[in-house]
């Protein structure tokens, strides 16, 4: 058994500069390598996560400039649905005054025309009366000479 330790103690011993070594290159690596790929991991993170930032407030400002743009377009429907409305409204004012002028001006030439009709029977009604007096007189002398002779 001693001589197993003594064996192992030889083996332990011509290992230590292997260790030195393997103790050296972690430190050598971890310096040189893993340093700056860790610090370039660290970057790259930084600036994806600055980059998705920046992406979610770009979709952020997207989405008001949308909002804006909707409220904008139905405030400006709303203005011209009023505007149409108020033209509409001043089309109907327009046809009814002009079917009331052409409504008084209609019955103003019904009245003047149905004075004159009834002035026109009257005056034929006078030349009616004043003809048919001296046509009775005319008829009866007719009559009369006609059985006098």
């Amino acid at each position: 058994m001693d001589a197993t330790f003594h064996a192992l103690g030889g083996l332990l011993l011509r290992a230590v500069p292997t260790i030195v070594l393997v103790i050296l290159l972690h430190f050598y690596l971890k310096a040189v390598f893993f340093g700056p790929l860790k610090k370039m991991l660290a970057q790259r993170n930084a600036a994806t996560r600055g980059a998705r930032e920046a992406a979610e407030a770009s979709v952020k400002r997207a989405a008001e400039k949308t909002a804006e743009y909707e409220a904008a377009l139905r405030q400006a429907r709303a203005n011209l649905y009023k505007e149409q409305e108020e033209t509409r409204r001043q089309w109907l004012e327009e046809q009814s005054r002009q079917i009331d002028e052409a409504r008084a001006h209609s019955h103003e030439s019904l009245h003047r025309t149905r004075a004159s009709m009834e002035a026109e029977t009257a005056a034929a009604r006078r030349d009616l009366e004043a003809q048919s007096g001296a046509l009775a007189e005319q008829i009866a002398r007719t009559v009369l000479e006609g059985r006098a002779g």
